[in-house]
């Protein structure tokens, strides 16, 4: 059984239009960078794909996939670099920066432990994604090596994401 795209007729005209231009792109790849700047705590990201999917179809899994890696990519190295420049005492004062200072030690143990390698596997994990970019700045790690570990365990993640929303509607 094949996943089929939710039935559009019974959507608001508005969504429908959305969805079936060239701007339904655009809106998920705003989404993935909100996300990858860890914005987006009113929604999990690990709907974000299988949700993408659902609504558009199992034929757009890989540009899916790749605007997911896109966004988050551009989100997380905005993080980055807002935590190197800004430092460790700017982040914690901005109300908009959720994660308290036991968490970020926690994840700086993580990346003092383990170094730069840990990037991409946290992204690759549920309930870390994201959580190394700040250390990450601290230790003011190279941007280019930060943004390709980052895509890097995003691809992971986001492909396992699609690949198993689809292998289940396939079973169920």
């Amino acid at each position: 059984m094949l996943v089929l795209p939710l039935q559009l007729e019974s959507m608001p005209p508005q969504l429908v239009a959305l969805l079936e231009s060239e701007w339904a792109y655009i809106a998920l790849l705003a989404v993935f960078v909100l996300e990858g700047a860890m914005l987006m705590y009113f929604m999990p990201s690990e709907f974000i794909v299988p949700g993408s999917l659902l609504l558009l179809g199992d034929d757009a899994v890989i540009p899916i996939i790749g605007v997911a890696v896109v966004g988050a990519t551009i989100g997380q190295y905005t993080l980055f670099k807002l935590a190197q420049r800004g430092g460790r005492e700017y982040l914690l004062q901005k109300s908009w920066f959720r994660i308290g200072e036991s968490k970020i030690e926690r994840f700086d143990g993580w990346f003092d432990r383990w170094g730069p390698l840990v990037v991409p596997v946290s992204n690759a994990l549920l309930f870390t994604r994201g959580m190394l970019t700040v250390p990450a700045g601290f230790a003011e790690m190279n941007d280019r090596q930060f943004i390709t570990l980052s895509a890097a365990g995003t691809v992971t993640f986001e492909c396992a994401l699609a690949g198993l929303f689809l292998i289940s509607g396939r079973i169920l």
